[in-house]
């Protein structure tokens, strides 16, 4: 299968997170078919990591990383003469095909990289997670996100955040003898939309998303129960921030910090244009698998959307960066 073919195999089997088994298991196959050890690093039920290496070359220098699943909803593949179309083409399976043909390409040349392809990562990183636990000595590692082919300097870290307001129930015809949690909860949001977010100069601003909001019994029932789900990209650490939001809130609603991942920044290498990556990735999970980077073909603006796509050309630039960048960092 050439990189164009093999892109559109791999979006042609559906890995919505948490069904990663199927593509897992075409992986194997393949990456055994085309000359390597490849074995599965189980996740849970039928999920797995897939890891592969060349024989004889099972400590390498350099690792290849990116995920197998995807966000909803499946979308078959399609091509015409510029892109190939379909939900992961730019996240990540183009990615997966891009690295593999240039693994390939670098066994001709003397450099033995290896792969290792992730479950999980739009969702929580338990792949990344449970790898960590199982690494292979690689000095590098070389991860695989929608960067446009330029090299990440830094990534956004990300806090979760979930506010709880708590009221009474009323008639609502009697508005006195309730106490709205909706209306703490809009009071409490409209804090945190005035606050001032952190900027950096090199990197950008803080910016915050209200993801998901919930509450409430009835049009005509006062409200006892209000929730909010925050997202913030964070670019430094959290500590003031996490502060500053408590403050913000009050007596308003309970503050939840449910989950965080680490602002980052990364190595870049001399004569790769940089680009600062807004999103987060697998990298802070995978600290025991070398030094990272961050860079693959595909624009995040158009991941997770209904009309995903990979330009055929930055496929192919992938293909000729990851090779170039292997054979630096194996030097």
């Amino acid at each position: 299968m050439d990189l164009f073919a093999l892109t559109r195999r791999l979006i042609d089997i559906e890995s919505i997170t948490p069904n990663e088994g199927a593509v897992g298991d075409f992986l194997c196959d393949e990456l055994v078919r085309r000359g390597m050890d490849a074995r599965k690093m189980r996740v849970e039920s039928a999920r797995a990591n897939v890891l592969a290496t060349w024989p004889g070359h099972e400590r390498p220098e350099v690792v290849f990383s990116t995920h197998m699943d995807t966000v909803p909803p499946f979308i078959a593949s399609s091509e015409d003469g510029g892109r190939i179309y379909g939900r992961g083409a730019c996240d990540a399976k183009g990615i997966i095909a891009a690295q593999m043909v240039a693994a390939e390409k670098l066994r001709g040349a003397g450099v033995f990289v290896g792969l290792l392809f992730l479950a999980g990562e739009e969702r929580d990183s338990m792949g990344a997670k449970l790898a960590n636990q199982q690494p292979i000595g690689a000095r590098y590692m070389i991860n695989g996100e929608p960067t446009e082919n330029k090299l990440a300097l830094a990534s956004k870290g990300a806090l979760h955040v979930e506010l709880v307001a708590r009221g009474k129930m009323a008639h609502s015809a009697y508005p006195e003898l309730g106490e709205s949690a909706i209306d703490k909860l809009v009071e409490a949001l409209h804090r945190l939309h005035g606050m001032k977010l952190p900027e950096d100069a090199e990197v950008g601003p803080c910016t915050k998303n209200v993801g998901s909001i919930q509450g409430g019994r009835a049009p005509n029932v006062i409200s006892d129960f209000a929730k909010a789900e925050l997202f913030y990209r964070l670019i430094g650490p959290t500590d003031a921030l996490r502060r500053e939001i408590q403050e913000a809130v009050g007596e308003l609603a309970e503050v939840n910090f449910t989950r965080e991942t680490p602002f980052l920044r990364l190595r870049t290498l001399d004569g790769l244009p940089t680009m600062v990556a807004a999103f987060t990735t697998d990298i802070p999970s995978l600290t025991n698998w070398g030094e990272p980077l961050l860079l693959g073909p595909g624009s995040i603006h158009v991941a997770h959307t209904e009309g995903e796509f990979v330009e055929k050309a930055q496929l192919q630039e992938a293909v000729e960066i990851y090779c170039a960048m292997a054979k630096r960092l194996s030097a």
